[in-house]
């Protein structure tokens, strides 16, 4: 059955979600651990809880995204993020981190696991290496993979597929991502924090479109 899966990033914009008939909507707690970690942006804990109430009312389910990779000695921050999900009441948790699934599979073992797009499972053996060792329910699928190879990864595969229909597609691979960290620091795999736009200045010269980054100016990117 065909579902329609929304983001919200913000409280009203969930409620909006809901409202047009959304029957899943996405969202993440407004810290490090959701990969759209923005200033303005995401719920508190406080926040989420009303949300869940709110879809289970008018019959939609929500996903609570905690798809960035816990920092060494840090890691209790996401798993506190996981048991804070499921007592919300959420749907599903959406994990990319290996050890973050472990964790969440041995110590809640009746939530909901997805495979979020920042694991980068792009063929059937991964995918099913993930189901078969923490029981995942669901992968969300690399923008980067054409209809045709969607359509020969679901023929060896169990679980359910999520893909996007809309969204930018960027230069790295989801979850590999190293420009971010390189021209700022921030790393959206480890911060959430996907900045080089928010830190690249663009003009056009002689015709063509000149890209300079602002932070450390690494240098210049040049396209016709």
């Amino acid at each position: 059955m065909m579902e329609l899966v929304c983001p919200a990033g913000t409280p009203a914009a969930f409620s909006a979600a809901v409202d047009a008939g959304a029957h899943t909507v996405y969202c993440g707690f407004a810290d490090e651990t959701n990969a759209r970690n923005f200033p303005g942006l995401n719920f508190s804990r406080a926040e989420m809880a009303e949300g869940v109430a709110y879809a289970k009312a008018r019959g939609a389910q929500v996903l609570v995204a905690i798809n960035t990779f816990p920092r060494a000695g840090a890691q209790a921050i996401w798993h506190r993020a996981v048991a804070d999900a499921k007592t919300a009441g959420a749907h599903a948790v959406i994990l990319a981190d290996p050890g973050l699934i472990a964790h969440a599979a041995e110590t809640h073992p009746d939530l909901r696991l997805h495979l979020s797009v920042q694991a980068a499972a792009a063929n059937p053996d991964t995918i099913n290496m993930y189901a078969d060792t923490f029981g995942i329910r669901r992968v969300v699928l690399p923008r980067v993979l054409t209809v045709d190879e969607i359509t020969a990864i679901n023929r060896e595969i169990d679980i359910e597929t999520e893909v996007f229909a809309f969204g930018g597609l960027c230069v790295m691979a989801e979850g590999r991502c190293s420009l971010s960290s390189w021209a700022t620091g921030l790393s959206p795999n480890m911060n959430g924090v996907c900045s080089p736009a928010s830190h690249v200045a663009y003009s056009e010269v002689d015709g063509l479109n000149e890209a300079r980054f602002l932070a450390g100016d690494p240098g210049l990117r040049r396209a016709g």
